[in-house]
C-alpha cells in the first residue's frame, strides 16, 4: 500500500523574491507543511512520535527544480512515504503548478529517530513497526 497525501496551496507574496518567483528556501517549508499534513492523516505527527519517546530530525533533504512557481499560482504538493529497513522516515515529494499545469519541483527528505536524550536510535522503534503493520507497509 502506498501512503500518500496531496495538499493544495496558493503562492503568497511573502514567499516570492524580487523576480516574483518562489524563493528557494520556501520549498523546505512546503515540504514541512506536507509532512505535517501526512502525519495528521496517518497518525505519525511529530507529537505522535514524541508521545512514544522519540524525535525525528531531518538529516537530508533534496530539491530538484523543474519550473518556477510565481506569486498567485495555485500548486499541489504530493508527499509519499518510502519504506526503509533502516530506522528512518523517508518521503518523496512532487509540487505541481496547477496554474501552468507543469511539474515545478520534486524532492526527498530523510529523518532519523533519536531518543529524548538526542541519541541516535539504531533499530526501528516498536511503535514504528506497529505503524507499518497497521498501514501494511512492511
Amino acid at each position: 500500500m502506498k501512503l500518500a497525501i496531496e495538499k493544495e496551496i496558493k503562492i503568497r507574496f511573502s514567499e516570492v523574491d524580487s523576480m516574483q518567483i518562489v524563493w528557494n528556501g520556501n520549498y523546505a517549508l512546503f515540504f514541512e507543511d506536507a509532512r505535517e499534513t501526512f502525519g495528521k492523516q496517518y497518525q505519525m505527527s511529530y507529537m505522535d512520535i514524541l508521545k512514544h519517546g522519540y524525535y525525528t530530525p531531518l538529516v537530508e533533504q533534496h530539491f530538484y527544480y523543474k519550473s518556477p512557481l510565481r506569486f498567485g499560482d495555485n500548486a499541489k504538493i504530493s508527499i509519499a512515504y518510502q519504506d526503509s529497513l533502516s530506522p528512518k522516515l523517508i518521503f518523496n515529494y512532487e509540487i505541481y503548478n496547477l496554474t501552468t499545469q507543469q511539474l515545478a519541483t520534486t524532492g526527498q527528505s530523510t529523518q532519523v529517530f533519536v531518543d529524548l536524550n538526542h541519541n541516535l536510535v539504531l533499530t526501528t522503534p516498536d511503535f514504528m513497526l506497529n505503524w507499518k503493520k497497521k498501514f501494511n507497509v512492511l
